[in-house]
Formats: C-alpha cells, structure tokens, sequence
C-alpha cells in the first residue's frame, strides 16, 4: 500500500489533458492573434488561468500543503508569490520609490501560505490586484521597445520575463498538485 495517490484525469476526450477542449478556458479557436503584443499578452493570460486550474477544488489545507518536502512551495505560496512578484515587475518600470513588500520579509510568500481559507481568499485577491495593477501599468506603453524604469528595461522584456515566471511556476503547480490528489494534465 503506497501514500501516493493515484493519478487521473478530469478529462475524457484526450486523457493526457487536465479537462477537455470544451471545458478549457485557455482552449481558443481560429487564427491566433495578430502582432507580438497580442500574441504575448495571450500567452500569458494562458498561464495565468493555467495556474488558477491548477489550484481549483481543493481546500485551504491542500493549497497550503507542501508536497516536496523540505522545499516550502505550495500551490498557495506560488499565488502569493506571482502576487508579490507582479507587484515588484511594477518597481521595475517605476520611477518613483519601490512599494511596500506585499508580504514583508523575504519568502514569507511561501512562509506565509498557511492552510486558513482566509489567508487564501487574500492570495486570491492579493494576485488578482497585484496583475490588473501590472497589466495597467504596461498598458500605457503599447510600444513593445519602450524603456521603462531607472535601468531601462523594454515592455518586451518585462512581458517575456512575465510569462517566463508563470510557466516556470505553473511547472511546479504540475507537480505539486499531483502531489496533493494525483490529478495530472496539461
């Protein structure tokens, strides 16, 4: 007998698939969009929902779990750190002073994501805020080239670095909530 559990799938149409064309939200038919900015905006909306499928259906206490011991990520933590994140990408581009730290100390991100549906609520809304705060920052620099912030760097690079960070993350969520109920999918 084994603690591991069982791996599975919700979907039935393809089964290495976490839910089926119909029922996926990132599932977009026809052409794909026109321009980088689109096409990048596009991708990382798909990672962005990617991470949030991942976390869907579970309670307080298997969001907070953490299923690769001694490592302190959890999929709540990764919410609470996508939060954090999106609030320094938005240091980056500002000139102005830095923003208090969403969740002070260093790693208190991971730290912090306690199985308490109140703490998760707030990672909710913490990363829902945080990226409509970052999105509406970068929308008033439609130009890709646009160099922001005291070093300078292009709106290119901070949506690149943006989807790099969801995907490397939504990664990890693959493997930790597999960890957690043995669900598996793209």
């Amino acid at each position: 007998m084994t603690d591991q559990p069982a791996r599975w799938t919700q979907a039935t149409v393809h089964p290495d698939m976490w839910a089926d064309p119909d029922d996926d939200p990132r599932n977009s038919d026809g052409a794909s969009p026109d321009g980088e900015l689109p096409t990048l905006q596009g991708y990382l909306t798909d990672y962005r929902l990617t991470l949030l499928m991942k976390c869907e259906g579970l309670d307080a206490e298997a969001l907070a779990r953490r299923s690769v011991p001694p490592s302190t990520m959890s999929l709540l933590g990764l919410v609470r750190h996508l939060a954090r994140a999106e609030r320094d990408w938005r240091d980056w581009i500002s000139d102005g002073d830095p923003l208090p730290k969403l969740y002070g100390k260093r790693d208190a991100d991971f730290d912090g994501a306690v199985a308490d549906q109140a703490v998760v609520d707030a990672g909710y809304v913490d990363l829902a805020r945080e990226q409509a705060a970052t999105d509406a920052a970068l929308a008033a620099h439609p130009d890709l080239g646009t160099r922001l912030g005291k070093d300078g760097i292009t709106v290119r690079d901070l949506l690149v670095h943006r989807i790099e960070e969801y995907a490397r993350h939504c990664g990890h969520a693959d493997l930790l909530r597999e960890c957690i109920d043995g669900r598996v999918g793209q």
